[in-house]
């Protein structure tokens, strides 16, 4: 009996093993953080992970270097993080929060607009390069490796010369606006799919032409 319960308590006394980071994802939502900035076209990764959050019922917290709300799905906890230190500095939350997370940089997906793209058109990559964007021109440098999954959504080019930045900083018309929640809703589906069934076949429900 001495020896039963000596059992038991060694067993007991056992610290619980630390969740499989496997199961963890972050995915960053890059824009700018400020009312002004809110729903501008740059802002397209925060509204991804607002309307995430929303359907889910989560809320975000102010943390270290940025808003983080956490959701989970089939077994797997998102992490969303919508980084404080504004676009160009894009890659000091999200190095911050892998290396705090410990996580496999195949467990990090960047969400963010792209003008090279129509409006309304989704792109997942699993690497890749910056395309121009600041945001992730700073996350790659801070990383030091593109090895990591991006998703771009198109906010189309229709700005003149030189105006680039007016543009990005610029609302979406109210037609544009109204199809916002559709593509948001799509992009969750691709992350969702990511990690359950896999970087290709997310890519292949993400880059397929919208209808």
């Amino acid at each position: 009996m001495k020896a039963l319960l000596k059992v038991l308590r060694a067993l007991l006394s056992k610290k619980r093993p630390e969740v499989d980071p496997g199961m963890n994802y972050l995915v960053a939502g890059l824009g700018n953080i400020g009312a002004e900035y809110a729903s501008t076209r740059h802002n397209m990764g925060f509204m991804v992970l607002d309307a995430w959050s929303e359907a889910s019922n989560a809320s975000f917290s102010t943390q270290r270097y940025g808003d983080v709300a956490e959701v989970s799905f089939k077994g797997r906890k998102f992490y969303l993080l919508k980084p404080s230190t504004y676009m160009n500095l894009s890659g000091n939350a999200v190095r911050y929060w892998v290396d705090k997370l410990k996580l496999p940089l195949e467990n990090l997906i960047v969400v963010c607009d792209d003008i090279n793209l129509p409006f309304g058109t989704v792109r997942m990559r699993k690497n890749g390069s910056d395309g121009g964007h600041n945001g992730l021109r700073d996350i790659e440098y801070r990383l030091g490796t593109t090895s990591w999954a991006r998703i771009r959504i198109g906010v189309g080019n229709d700005f003149h010369p030189g105006s680039q930045v007016d543009y990005v900083l610029g609302q979406f018309s109210d037609e544009q606006k109204a199809e916002i929640p559709g593509i948001c809703a799509k992009v969750i589906e691709g992350i969702k799919n990511y990690s359950t069934i896999g970087a290709d076949r997310a890519m292949n429900f993400l880059n397929s032409r919208q209808k």
